[in-house]
C-alpha cells in the first residue's frame, strides 16, 4: 500500500470527493477524505439532497403524501 510508520503500513485510499490519495489512518482527522475541504463539500452535497437512493416501488396508498 504505502510506506511504513513505526512498522505499521500506511494505507492510502481514494478520496470519495476528489479521487485524490487520502491517508486512511488516525493521523488523518478527515478520513476517508483527503482534506477538510473535501469533507465539507461532501457534507454540503448531502445537505442539498444531491445524493439519493432510487425508490424500489411506488406507494400504492392513494392518500400518501396528500396535503
Amino acid at each position: 500500500m504505502g510506506d511504513t510508520a513505526g512498522g505499521t503500513p500506511i494505507r492510502t485510499v481514494r478520496c470519495p470527493n476528489c479521487s485524490g490519495p487520502s491517508i486512511y489512518a488516525p493521523s488523518n482527522a478527515y478520513r476517508p477524505f483527503c482534506s477538510e475541504r473535501c469533507k465539507h463539500m461532501d457534507l454540503g452535497a448531502w445537505a442539498n439532497e444531491e445524493f439519493s437512493l432510487p425508490e424500489k416501488e411506488g406507494h400504492n396508498d392513494p392518500g400518501f403524501e396528500q396535503s
